[in-house]
């Protein structure tokens, strides 16, 4: 019998899950004004009066009323500003709502506020911020003093750090983010949450302020599966608006697959949630990389051996394009940047140089005011990778590169990917469910270590631009092949206390069987 048929884990058939968050909004509010002044997670919060008013006509008993939600200040909003954590929108406020808030607000969510983040998204630890750093939670939840030392702080990481420091600080029970290359999935290890990256195209992004389009998803952050899969099955749906959105007959196609396939692992005598008989784990060789710390390695290692004691099957696999990913993500996704920001150009919208209100520099003033050095590099890098002389050398043999490791995915899951007719798969006994990998090479550094060399403060302790880069490496596979993944905080550092989360990798468009494997992870842990 194989593998597939023999398997005993089980999708409930009404998956209609609800949120089993007892927080309220009343709640956050209260931890927002007691401690957004050090953690720095929100740009803007609403009005009390605005949220006692909001939805208290619908009287929907829906899996998600009145739960209190914060959005990354990327997500357009006509209530609230949306600054991308830039200069260049700091006074802007969108005229209409994106599809997510519009479907939370019809679902009867409470938006509390927004979150603070890397500019226009484009950062690893939420330092590069024109409303300042994020700080990670984790030491000042039970230490207030924990963050009164400059030295000591730690990043909460990025883009969407604002995100996961507020879940983890109760100041929300979801946070929307979006995920290019792991802006979700990274904070949600450093943070001590879960972090959750749909299938691309799931989620609509209508609304949300591009970086990379191609790359681009709409994320979650919680601190239960459950919390996280009630606000999903809530906003996944077919958006005319979004051109990248999966059309609702694969959607349907998708599922009814998904169906059948959890249909045929079931047998006489259904599992209890702490029993993962039949479940094959793969273990991408490639993802033992040289940066990767210790603890890490020992927390994956664990979890390892406790997934094999509760039944699962743990199968070595190899992903051998997996070493392109990180500089063919870098390469794909500053183009795509590159392009993107050029609609910010002190004429339209957004910031305007008073400098050059008469001159011909308008353009130029306006962008060097405007963006800061972050943003700046990755333009001027995107710039460069599609000129005439490098966009052959560079930019198509990103793209090459992406499409072999999409193939890679591709070969090794038990499920096939029904975006592509090529079917080159190993033997079923040879292929996996879900992957398991770290989300992060060590637990949060410091804000200084964080730093680039020319603007910190310790220059021994700071990062070369190009290292820091190297915070993706985990993360950025499954962002280029637009599969579901999430990070799950499965440890905690011997060495300093700190959380270390590992990340589940599924198939394209298996995101409800990834979220009930990941639940039945957390219910043990």
């Amino acid at each position: 019998m194989s593998s597939l048929l023999r398997t005993r884990v089980v999708l409930n058939k009404a998956w209609k899950p609800r949120s089993l968050s007892t927080l309220t909004w009343t709640d956050c509010l209260d931890n927002i004004y007691a401690h957004n002044d050090k953690i720095n997670a929100f740009t803007s919060v609403q009005d009390k009066n605005v949220l006692e008013k909001m939805n208290n006509n619908l009287g929907k008993d829906t899996p998600i009323n009145d739960l209190p939600i914060a959005l990354k200040d990327n997500f357009c909003t006509s209530s609230l500003p949306t600054t991308c954590g830039s200069a260049m929108l700091k006074d802007f406020t969108s005229p209409y709502d994106a599809t997510v808030v519009h479907l939370l607000q019809k679902a009867g969510a409470k938006l509390i506020g927004k979150n603070n983040m890397d500019e226009f998204g484009m950062g690893s630890a939420n330092i590069f911020s024109n409303a300042g750093a994020v700080k990670n939670p984790w030491e000042y939840k039970s230490n207030p003093a924990a963050l009164d030392d400059p030295s000591q702080i730690r990043v909460a990481g990025g883009s969407s750090g604002g995100g996961a420091a507020a879940v983890a600080m109760d100041m929300c029970t979801v946070a929307l983010g979006s995920d290019t290359g792991g802006s979700v999935r990274l904070p949600a290890a450093y943070c001590g949450v879960i972090g959750y990256k749909p299938s691309y195209g799931q989620i609509s992004r209508n609304g949300l302020v591009a970086y990379a389009n191609s790359l681009d998803t709409v994320g979650l952050l919680g601190r239960s599966v459950q919390d996280i899969s009630a606000v999903y099955g809530v906003i996944a749906q077919y958006d005319e608006k979004d051109p990248t959105s999966i059309p609702s007959e694969l959607r349907k196609q998708i599922l009814e697959q998904e169906k059948e396939w959890i249909q045929n692992w079931k047998t006489s005598s259904p599992p209890t949630n702490d029993d993962l008989s039949g479940l094959c784990i793969g273990i991408p060789n490639e993802y033992y990389v040289d940066q990767l710390s210790t603890e890490v390695l020992d927390t994956w290692r664990r979890t390892i051996r406790s997934l094999r004691d509760r039944g699962a099957t743990i199968i070595s696999v190899s992903l051998p394009h997996t070493k392109y990913a990180l500089p063919a993500y870098y390469i794909i996704a500053l183009a795509e940047a590159s392009s993107n920001l050029a609609r910010f150009d002190g004429v339209r919208y957004g910031h305007r140089s008073n400098d050059a209100l008469e001159s011909d520099l308008i353009y130029a003033n306006t962008r060097a005011e405007g963006f800061g050095p972050e943003v700046q590099r990755r333009i001027l890098l995107g710039t460069h990778v599609l000129t005439a002389g490098t966009y052959e050398s560079h930019f198509l043999p990103a793209q090459q590169a992406r499409r072999l490791i999409v193939d890679d995915f591709n070969r090794i899951f038990l499920a096939k990917n029904e975006l592509y007719e090529k079917d080159n798969r190993l033997p079923e006994t040879e292929k996996v469910h879900v992957l398991l990998t770290p989300s992060s090479i060590s637990t949060a550094p410091t804000i200084q270590e964080s730093l680039p060399r020319e603007q910190s403060c310790d220059k021994s302790k700071s990062k070369r631009v190009v290292e820091a880069y190297v915070n993706d490496v985990m993360t950025v596979p499954a962002s280029l092949g637009g599969l579901p993944a999430i990070t799950l905080p499965l440890g905690q550092s011997s060495k300093n206390g700190y959380p270390i989360g590992l990340q589940l990798i599924g198939q394209y468009g298996y995101d409800r069987f990834l979220l009930d494997i990941s639940d039945r992870i957390m219910q043990r842990n």
